[in-house]
């Protein structure tokens, strides 16, 4: 837990630890001098100054002046010294003699000693508090975004539904019958396309082309595969909880509704994610057969078709 805990954080810590680096040019004196180490230690002297030491699986000795100190995985000393603020997860902070803070130290997960007549003038805050804190303001902004992506799909899906009914059916129909054959030929597609994609960049002449399969004929053939499985998903939820069998009407307004309602709620839950992906590339799959099937002019399954009566003959 520990580790997962210091792995979810070190993000977060460099990206307040270099928004403090920032403001710290006016107490202080602004050199643009950032230490960075990993597996090793730090050492600011008497006299010498840093804008910010970051150390990770090591040892800040800090007998100077710094703005920002960020320890992850091991420890610091700061004795004499100087500095703005100090973050700390997982690490062991030691505050001794004639040291100075004059904003705040952070910690997650650590310890923190202050010694003789060393000052911390912000006191001591735990980084767990900051991002709960960060967590409850941005849940409902992520929230709603999540749900304005939602109701654009839904939208997006009707008209779909509404412009191209009888092929989205076309291709569930191909998704029902040869589910093993789309999820192979998705999964293929996810894998060979962005190679051709990146081949055709890199030839120069063929780039237009291969930026617009990358970014534009790629997400296209992926929403309708996502369509597709969502009206296979629907059309079953349909079926089984209607009170008369559904009938195969071409613009199949319910279904796709309820799938990509499925599907969405599905995509909430991040140990369930896996499903909704096996259902998209089963629906690409379907998309990309469909399509060569219709290219190439091969003859469509329309179900609930009658067979053709042969014309009688005179006696």
């Amino acid at each position: 837990m520990r580790r997962l805990l210091t792995a979810l954080a070190v993000g977060g810590v460099l990206a307040i630890g270099a928004a403090t680096i920032a403001r710290a040019a006016e107490p202080f004196a602004h050199t643009d001098r950032v230490l960075i180490s990993t597996q090793g230690d730090v050492a600011i002297l008497p006299g010498e100054h840093a804008d910010g030491i970051v150390v990770i699986n090591g040892n800040a000795d800090v007998r100077g002046e710094v703005n920002t100190v960020v320890v992850i995985d091991g420890s610091a000393s700061l004795v004499g010294a100087r500095a703005e603020s100090v973050i700390a997860i997982n690490s062991r902070i030691e505050v001794g003699a004639d040291t100075v803070i004059t904003d705040k130290v952070m910690r997650l997960d650590s310890t923190v000693h202050q010694t003789g007549n060393a000052v911390i003038e912000g006191g001591v805050t735990d980084l767990a508090g900051e991002f709960i804190g960060a967590a409850a303001v941005l849940a409902p902004a992520l929230f709603l975004l999540w749900l304005g992506f939602g109701l654009a799909t839904i939208v997006a899906a009707l008209l779909v539904a509404g412009l191209a009914g009888r092929q989205l059916r076309a291709a569930e129909r191909l998704l029902a019958g040869e589910p093993v054959q789309s999820f192979l030929i998705g999964l293929g597609a996810v894998v060979f396309l962005p190679i051709v994609a990146i081949l055709l960049i890199v030839t120069v002449i063929g780039a237009p082309l291969g930026v617009g399969l990358l970014i534009g004929a790629m997400p296209l053939l992926a929403f309708a595969g996502y369509l597709v499985a969502a009206t296979w998903i629907g059309g079953w939820i349909v079926r089984e909880t209607a009170s008369r069998p559904e009938e195969e009407i071409e613009r199949p307004f319910l279904p796709v509704l309820a799938g990509v309602l499925v599907l969405s709620l599905i995509g909430l839950v991040p140990v369930l994610t896996i499903v909704s992906a096996v259902a998209s590339l089963l629906g690409f799959g379907a998309v990309i057969r469909f399509a060569f099937r219709t290219l190439r002019g091969a003859p469509r399954p329309v179900a609930g078709a009658p067979l053709p009566l042969s014309a009688p003959t005179g006696a």
